[in-house]
């Protein structure tokens, strides 16, 4: 099975997961920036096939990160992921973006058996998710995702770079101080999903707010 992965509700960025790939990643990318989703991610994408040698047809499913992220970047992504799956006629599907790094935090040393995940949600708040870690299990969502001040999160440790920033009032994760979700891990975690028999939801937004940007009203006529 081969799998195209899009996610930007932080940075943008796509990989390929396949199960018969070392550690299922085929290839990746993923930016730096957090506000140029638009402009790189379908270019990004084009190289991504190009680079793994395969095209549309090759793809078996698409998953994308359904948030929670800002409006604009979010809906570049989700945007993107229903064009191509409606251009190649392929399955699409949605995953919460916060899954990803859940699944980093439970394949590495730090795992925890209860921990929060915690991105920027810029407006001086935080996106975040309760989970929680059994032995050789994939990290099962408790609780959220929800938006709100970091400084009123249940005393947990918490993972992500909504941690590193509020680093200060919550007790943030050195090592994943930095961590933004990542589309190789939410198609890692898709593939994981599928492996163990799980139906996946559609690719309805997680955006928690209204778009900053408002439809104006009808102008009022000079007298």
């Amino acid at each position: 099975m081969l799998i195209l992965a899009i996610d930007t509700s932080a940075v943008a960025s796509a990989a390929l997961i396949s199960d018969d790939a070392i550690e299922g990643v085929v290839e990746s990318f993923a930016t730096e920036d957090t506000r140029s989703h638009a402009e790189v991610l379908a270019p990004g994408i084009e190289k991504l096939l190009a680079d793994a040698g395969v095209s549309g047809a090759d793809i078996d499913l698409i998953v994308t990160g359904v948030g929670p992220g800002p409006f604009t970047g979010l809906r570049s992504g989700i945007a993107t992921a229903r064009t191509l799956a409606f251009a190649w006629n392929k399955p699409l599907f949605g995953l919460m973006s916060l899954d990803a790094i859940a699944l980093e935090v439970a394949e590495s040393t730090e795992a925890q058996a209860e921990f929060l995940v915690a991105t920027d949600a810029r407006r001086k708040e935080v996106y975040w998710a309760r989970y929680t870690l059994n032995d050789g299990q994939l990290p099962q969502l408790v609780d959220g995702p929800h938006v709100g001040f970091a400084s009123e999160l249940p005393d947990l440790p918490v993972f992500g770079a909504g941690g590193g920033i509020y680093a200060d009032v919550v007790d943030a994760n050195e090592e994943f101080s930095a961590t933004q979700p990542d589309a190789a891990s939410l198609g890692q975690f898709a593939m994981a999903l599928l492996a163990a028999g799980a139906e996946l939801p559609d690719s309805t937004p997680l955006y928690l707010r209204e778009s900053d940007a408002q439809v104006p009203g009808p102008r009022k006529r000079a007298l």
